[in-house]
């Protein structure tokens, strides 16, 4: 089949990819020429785990093409995605004027039927607004269907060649023919393809956002709690976890969630709500309980250094909202050390994909390493941000000889604390008894 993919950010890139790699001709389209040079030679702009080696060989086959026109792009395209950027405006609602104004400039372009497809993340009846725009301009007949992405940032690809379920939201018998010759090859071992309204689909992508995002913010007042009456938050996430009502997925504490997805989507569907005189009180509380986590370590961290941080040195390990991807979009990373330099305190951070992005944002406020070991010098402690799996089993040894103290705070639970207490660290974690040094045996 022929396909348009318009917008080449994390989303297109995916999907034009991956379509690609199932035989269909695919062209990419964006506005940005120096972007769309530098993916004509092979030249990835996000990290994604397997996505350069399907890019470089749909390149390389001649199936994955991409330009700056957009009539070049859609004419003869039997369906045109739209994958654009839908960002918070000021009052949290889904700024939809990107799909809005390409929707107007498709329609005289349409010269066959065509689908149109909302692949962003956006805002119940949408769909509508988009077929209205483009219904304005042509008399070529066309459908408009919603397909949102359920893509988790580092195993895209995956997800996206593998998926769980596949959401379509049309009214339209032809265009659901369409789009069930398109995916059948992703769901050959049985996953569902669902079908429904259009804005059921609309609905389906932010609820199941704001579901996830709200089982993060729950375990972590949940985590806080265990500090508080001294219990084990692993050990209640186990407990609990293995109830398969709840599942064990998302269960993990941490300092909250960040990202291209949770906080916009979260934000929109709140926003949504309060279009339509909804009062939708737990997703308040889930964004203002993330909003607190973000910075839950640096009480602890004051406490520690008795309230002054002015002329402290601190080791960061991990920058990205996640690891196995470069995205910093609302990463926690960013919140806390804004936090230490306000306090006066200088840092030096490694992460092993991320750091470019955050030094194109803070520039030289802070320090970056090369590695995770050459961050910690002169460091009077260490803060585990991302758990990228190279953090997960380091030399502690190296990390006690190069730091000015053994002093661990960590905001992914990475390590065990009986085992920081037999090593002679000060640890303190997420809804775990913190380890005091005093109580540690020296190594």
């Amino acid at each position: 089949m022929k396909l348009a993919v318009v917008g080449t950010g994390y989303v297109g890139l995916v999907t034009g990819t991956c379509f690609a790699e199932t035989g269909n001709d695919v062209t990419c389209i964006d506005i940005n020429e120096k972007k769309i040079q530098q993916l004509e030679k092979g030249i990835l702009p996000i990290f994604e785990p397997g996505l350069d080696l399907l890019f470089e060989r749909n390149i390389n086959e001649g199936r994955l093409k991409f330009t700056t026109n957009l009539k070049e792009a859609i004419t003869g395209a039997e369906i045109i995605f739209l994958a654009l950027p839908t960002p918070p405006g000021e009052d949290g609602s889904a700024d939809l004027s990107y799909i809005l104004n390409c929707s107007a400039q498709i329609g005289p372009l349409l010269k066959d039927y065509a689908v149109i497809v909302d692949k962003s993340t956006v805002p119940v009846g949408t769909a509508e607004r988009v077929r209205k725009a483009i219904a304005k301009t042509t008399s070529v007949p066309f459908d408009v269907v919603s397909n949102p992405e359920f893509l988790r940032e580092g195993v895209a690809v995956d997800d996206f060649m593998k998926p769980d379920r596949v959401v379509i939201g049309t009214s339209s018998k032809r265009a659901k023919e369409v789009m069930e010759k398109l995916y059948n090859p992703f769901v050959r071992q049985g996953n569902p393809l669902i079908f429904m309204d259009e804005k059921s689909a609309e609905l389906t992508k932010y609820a199941a956002n704001a579901f996830l995002a709200m089982k993060i913010s729950f375990m972590n007042e949940m985590a806080n709690l265990s500090e508080i009456v001294g219990a084990n938050i692993d050990k209640v996430r186990i407990g609990i976890g293995t109830d398969n009502r709840i599942g064990k997925r998302f269960l993990f504490p941490g300092i909250g969630y960040g990202g291209s997805c949770f906080p916009k989507d979260v934000l929109a569907l709140a926003k949504t709500a309060e279009e339509n005189n909804y009062d939708f009180k737990i997703l308040k509380a889930v964004m203002t309980v993330n909003e607190a986590q973000k910075t839950i370590l640096m009480p602890k961290i004051k406490n520690h250094f008795d309230g002054n941080l002015k002329g402290k040195h601190f080791a960061m390990w991990g920058l990205a909202f996640k690891p196995n991807t470069d995205d910093i979009r609302e990463a926690p990373a960013l919140y806390i050390i804004e936090e230490l330099l306000a306090a006066g305190a200088t840092v030096t951070a490694y992460d092993p994909e991320a750091m470019e992005n955050v030094e194109a944002k803070v520039g030289n406020k802070i320090k970056f390493a090369d590695n995770a070991y050459d961050a910690l010098h002169g460091a009077d402690a260490l803060i585990v941000v991302t758990e990228w799996s190279e953090f997960r089993s380091p030399d502690f040894k190296k990390i006690e000889n190069y730091m000015n103290d053994k002093v661990v705070f960590d905001g992914r639970n990475l390590f065990e604390p009986e085992q920081m207490k037999e090593l002679g660290f000060h640890y303190e974690s997420i809804g775990r008894e913190a380890v005091k040094a005093s109580e540690s045996v020296k190594s």
